[in-house]
């Protein structure tokens, strides 16, 4: 029985399943792929028509459906998102839904505290572990009446040794990490939104592969506390969703309403979609990670950059900007400085694992324990000033660039379980930027996302931008 179905609630016994699909492999197109979506149910939740109750139970049964090979989760508790689908459905037919979360289906990362569900975070040492609280952002959405639906498998304390899961539109490729779950299970329609958590590319890369879109916000407007801590000062929270509707009310709702981070504020603009903005000059952007993206990708791309220039949309690059210039050469140095810093700021609680029980941890971890030891206060504080140097960079670019358009792998997602390379998910993590994964582009019949980075405090912008380029 498989560890994602083993309760109808948090202990009980399995439902009845299909049996699994064969090989599944579906060629995925960027305008035929459709994804489910909340927001657009939601009139139909008003007039009675369809209700949360039953909008569930269709996720439900595309689970049952695909679970067994996708494996995306790896806990669910049935029992409780029905009943609180239920209790939506009551509101919804009373004219009175709690906000724009309720009834709404999502699946949390497995580095999320649930009141209901462990948070073992991809490793046996926290094996059956419970705090019996939800972190910040699950205890809101709960609150705004949301179907915490089940714990999706996440990379081994979101790093390391990849789960189980497999890619949703090709089961023998990877689905990214360290979000698996979380992007196949909104890549596959079991869910509409599911969460997600970035300290490198650990949202947008997932994203990409499985063809979701994903918002990996301002540093600390999303509320991260009631989790596993992982780099504390890259560390984000993120939304993966069907549809851009979605990902960006589901986001606003968790800002506005857990709050951001202690210390910084939630996220600007309106709890809508904002409307589609086109943007007046993009730069293009190679960062380290094009020197090892294969050709065909490197095609894909400039043919996507092309139509923007189509369209008439301004768009410029190292090669005509020495200020661009400038850019990509700090982003060579820059897959250094966040792995100094990761390493750096992991050392607790990885170092205690490692003390304790290190038979429990994979030789990566265990490696990275030894390389965080031999780090000091001064080689971590060269990379913090070499940051603030990067941020001050890229700021001034502000006022004659609307934003910065790349890719966010360097490939579709490879055969096997690699999660991928992670060079195009570090530039907005370490800049603390909101950035986008924007599935607009197939490779070899599977999704290849445009990534679309902004300026720290103008992610409403940013998705406005990101409407106008994805023509919703």
């Amino acid at each position: 029985m498989s560890a994602a179905r083993a309760g109808t609630g948090a202990t009980g016994a399995s439902r009845r399943r299909k049996e699994p699909m064969a090989g599944r492999k579906v060629p995925y197109h960027p305008t035929t792929a459709k994804l489910l979506c909340h927001a657009s149910a939601v009139p139909s939740f008003l007039d009675g028509s369809d209700t949360p109750r039953a909008y569930l139970e269709r996720c439900l049964e595309t689970i049952d459906a695909l679970e067994p090979e996708v494996k995306a989760f790896v806990r669910m508790n049935v029992d409780g998102a029905r009943k609180a689908a239920d209790t939506a459905t009551a509101r919804y037919r009373d004219g009175r839904p709690l906000s724009v979360v309720d009834g709404l289906p999502v699946a949390i990362k497995d580095v999320h505290e649930t009141e209901d569900m462990p948070m073992e975070v991809g490793s046996p040492v926290l094996k059956g572990w419970q705090s019996g609280w939800d972190g910040a952002a699950v205890h809101c959405l709960r609150k705004g009446g949301a179907l915490i639906l089940g714990k999706t498998v996440t990379t081994e304390f979101a790093f390391a040794t990849p789960g189980p899961t497999r890619n949703p539109w090709d089961v023998s490729r990877t689905p990214g990490g360290s979000s698996s779950g979380s992007a196949a299970a909104v890549g596959a329609g079991m869910a509409p939104v599911a969460t997600g958590t970035q300290v490198r590319g650990s949202v947008l890369r997932p994203a990409a592969y499985c063809g979701a879109y994903a918002i990996k916000a301002s540093y600390g407007a999303l509320h991260t506390l009631g989790g596993f801590p992982s780099a504390p000062s890259l560390a984000h929270l993120g939304i993966l969703a069907g549809t851009l509707a979605d990902m960006w009310s589901t986001a606003y709702f968790i800002s506005h309403t857990a709050g951001g981070d202690p210390g910084h504020p939630s996220l600007a603009g309106e709890p809508s979609l904002p409307a589609a903005r086109k943007p007046g000059r993009v730069v293009k952007l190679e960062t380290a990670g094009w020197d090892v993206t294969p050709d065909d990708t490197r095609a894909v791309f400039e043919r996507y950059v092309e139509t923007l220039r189509s369209k008439g949309v301004e768009v410029t690059g190292r090669a005509d900007d020495p200020e661009v210039e400038a850019l990509e050469r700090k982003l060579r140095e820059l897959p250094e400085v966040i792995l100094l810093m990761l390493t750096y700021e992991g050392r607790y609680p990885l170092g205690v694992y490692a003390d304790r029980c290190p038979e429990l941890l994979s030789e990566r971890v265990r490696e990275r324990v030894e390389v965080g030891r031999g780090l000091t206060p001064e080689d971590y504080a060269r990379a913090l000033d070499w940051r603030r140097d990067f941020r001050r960079q890229w700021e001034a670019t502000a006022g004659r660039v609307d934003a910065f358009v790349t890719l966010n792998s360097i490939d579709a997602a490879p055969v096997g379980m690699p999660v991928g390379n992670s060079l195009y998910g570090e530039p907005s993590s370490v800049l603390g930027a909101p950035a986008l994964n924007l599935p607009l582009l197939e490779l070899d019949d599977m999704p290849l996302g445009v990534q679309l980075i902004g300026y720290y405090r103008r992610d409403w912008e940013l998705v406005g931008i990101g409407r106008w380029l994805a023509g919703r």
